[in-house]
């Protein structure tokens, strides 16, 4: 049975209905990878042995071949491949590339000075991290460009980010389509505002919030940069939302009075771990709920606890072809 078969079957209690799919290219999808090194190679880890590789067939075609040129670049150096550990990739839609390498040892000015040379032959950014350090030290972002709602969007080298570069506008375009009679939208997860921003246009206000610092500095700039006045966000968890909403006050949120909110939406988009209890209590608050997931045995075992709720819509999105992993797309609404 393969998974979209499985998934259809697991959730048919639920929802009866046929389940579109969304299939992905199986090669140069992906715009985000991440490598260990050794022995002077890419090390990828699979079933508790190690693949050592010099290019990567799934990754977009501007780090597969940058994958080989570094590599040996790298192992052309003793102080550039000593005690480095991991390298990092992230490449945007119009293939502006973004490096990070890791190391088990300080960052030296001989250090900073090889991988300078390199970042000027390739035309890339590169960020070099060790133990409490990093260089250069202030924040680079890499812009990318929401093409169908012509938006700029930000991402940092370790924020989370959609790494399937193909189905990542079609999943924007089904979140937006899901939307009827709206007026404003609270989002948990919001990330670097991937969805933020997508749906802003279709709400009058948008309060978005994230755990994470990087993500939350990510969505700021690019508010700033697109010019919107109707977002507000705040760095918060999950559960200090459901915490909000029973009365708490935070100093992070910054003169944002949640009670002048009049939510018709809410979306979550959480880790593969789910909702917690909180999360499903507070959920249960709001008439619609777009659920983005990434795990559909998380995502079943949460929708049998919102009891109030029934799907509406759902689709699904192959972002990682050949694997077991699915990612869901749904709204939930009372009757």
């Amino acid at each position: 049975m393969n998974k979209f078969t499985k998934f259809n079957s697991d959730i048919s209690n639920n929802y009866s209905k046929r389940i579109r799919a969304h299939l992905s290219p199986v090669h140069s999808y992906r715009s985000r990878c991440e490598f260990g090194y050794s022995k002077e190679s890419y090390v990828m880890h699979k079933n508790n042995s190690k693949i050592y590789l010099e290019e990567f067939d799934v990754a977009v075609i501007s780090i597969k071949q940058l994958m080989p040129i570094l590599l040996k670049l790298i192992n052309n150096s003793i102080e550039i491949k000593h005690k480095l550990f991991q390298i990092n990739f992230r490449s945007s839609s119009s293939n502006k590339v973004l490096i990070t390498l890791i190391y088990h040892k300080n960052i030296s000015d001989n250090l900073v000075d090889e991988i300078k040379e390199i970042k000027n032959l390739l035309d890339v950014d590169i960020i070099i991290r060790a133990k409490n350090s990093i260089h250069p030290s202030k924040d680079i972002y890499l812009q990318d460009f929401i093409t169908s709602k012509n938006l700029k969007i930000y991402q940092t080298d370790n924020s989370f980010y959609q790494p399937n570069r193909y189905l990542l506008p079609k999943m924007i375009n089904k979140v937006s389509s899901l939307i009827e009679n709206p007026k404003d939208l609270i989002e948990l997860y919001c990330g670097v505002g991937t969805f933020t921003l997508s749906l802003s246009e279709l709400f009058k206000n948008v309060f978005a919030t994230e755990n994470d610092r990087k993500s939350i500095k990510c969505l700021n700039k690019a508010i700033i940069d697109n010019n919107l006045s109707n977002i507000n966000c705040a760095r918060l968890s999950s559960t200090e939302v459901e915490e909000l909403f029973n009365g708490r006050k935070f100093r992070r949120m910054d003169g944002i009075n949640i009670k002048k909110y009049n939510f018709s939406h809410i979306l979550v988009d959480p880790p593969r771990s789910g909702l917690t209890e909180e999360v499903i209590k507070l959920l249960s608050r709001f008439k619609n709920i777009i659920y983005i997931s990434c795990n559909p045995e998380t995502y079943i075992r949460d929708i049998k606890l919102l009891k109030d709720h029934k799907i509406k819509n759902i689709e699904v999105f192959d972002q990682f072809p050949n694997t077991k992993h699915l990612e869901i797309v749904s709204i939930l609404s009372i009757n």
